[in-house]
């Protein structure tokens, strides 16, 4: 088993370098054709910081690890909303901006429920199994291109800057860069997913438990330095959009694409990781609003990150 962990920390980290040269090698590509810093920014750069998600759980999908495909999602959504936006408060309290409290956290709120109604399919009838299918990731990415056209179009009308990296690299190390990002991202999406499911079998707990907690948190850890590092640097609007944004990127986009390659069987038992998610966001508007209003105060973080620290010692001793 020590073999397996071993192999499972390289994964993560081919997979965190692997998004990061394919953000640099694609963001150099595109300023090669004269690209708006914009368009980069709401594209490459997102898909980047999440990219690592969408690989575990492609991989997780075609080996029909299904436990792992909703595990990696919700349980990310999770670590993303509790600990990384608990431990950037405890850095230096985060004013939210107000367009984010009203419109991009219930956004987010949407995003869990989308995906609990559309699961349990034996609500609507009682011989349908629950699965996430055809028709509804279909759905599911209707919703996440609303949500890019909204995002678009607020950056557009507020003329809000992307900080992007300035270079502009040769065309040989541009594609050097992209071909060893996606080289990365593939190996260590493979390594991670076959030796998170070894490390399961050793310790004798499901694959819905690995990928809530193991999994989940080794794909979160690019959006965990990007979240302290801003808070640290006082850029609140970048800490608290990377939490929000990663979390609506996950459910609308991750999750379908994962469902298009092979439809998603779901256990119910993750109606509580659900319900989980929803409380803990709704949670997050309270403490917005309560206090200093639209500041996350670092008490308030540190009942987060303890809320994420419960929950999940809740999961390993339960067992679920």
């Amino acid at each position: 088993m020590i073999i397996s962990i071993l192999l499972l920390l390289i994964g993560f980290g081919l997979l965190i370098k692997g998004a990061d040269f394919l953000v640099l090698g694609s963001s150099s590509l595109a300023r090669r054709f004269n690209i708006p810093e914009l368009i980069i920014g709401l594209t490459i750069v997102a898909f980047g910081t999440s990219a690592t998600e969408l690989v575990v759980s492609i991989v997780a999908s075609l080996k029909g690890l299904n436990d792992i495909t909703f595990g990696n999602i919700i349980g990310s959504n999770i670590f993303n909303l509790l600990f990384i936006l608990g431990i950037s408060a405890l850095f230096l309290p985060i004013k939210v901006q107000h367009s984010t409290i009203v419109k991009e956290v219930p956004y987010s709120v949407i995003a869990a429920l989308v995906l609990f109604i559309l699961a349990n399919d034996h609500l609507y009838s009682e011989n349908r199994p629950n699965r996430i299918g055809t028709v509804d990731a279909l759905i599911m990415l209707s919703f996440f291109l609303f949500f890019l056209f909204y995002i678009f179009r607020n950056m557009k009308n507020d003329n809000q800057e992307i900080i992007i990296d300035p270079k502009a690299y040769s065309l040989w190390k541009t594609l050097l860069l992209i071909i060893l990002g996606l080289t990365g991202l593939v190996i260590g999406g493979r390594m991670s997913v076959n030796n998170a499911v070894d490390i399961a079998k050793h310790l004798n707990i499901s694959e819905r438990i690995i990928g809530l907690t193991i999994v989940a948190i080794g794909t979160s850890l690019p959006e965990l330095a990007t979240s302290a590092v801003a808070a640290y640097r006082k850029n609140s609007d970048i800490a608290v959009g990377n939490v929000v944004g990663s979390n609506i990127f996950n459910i609308f986009f991750v999750l379908p694409v994962s469902a298009l390659i092979h439809p998603l069987p779901y256990q119910l038992t993750f109606n509580t990781d659900i319900t989980v998610l929803i409380a803990g966001t709704v949670i997050l508007l309270f403490f917005t609003y309560s206090g200093k209003k639209a500041v996350i105060e670092r008490w308030e973080g540190l009942l987060l990150a303890l809320g994420f620290i419960g929950y999940t010692l809740s999961l390993i001793l339960g067992g679920r």
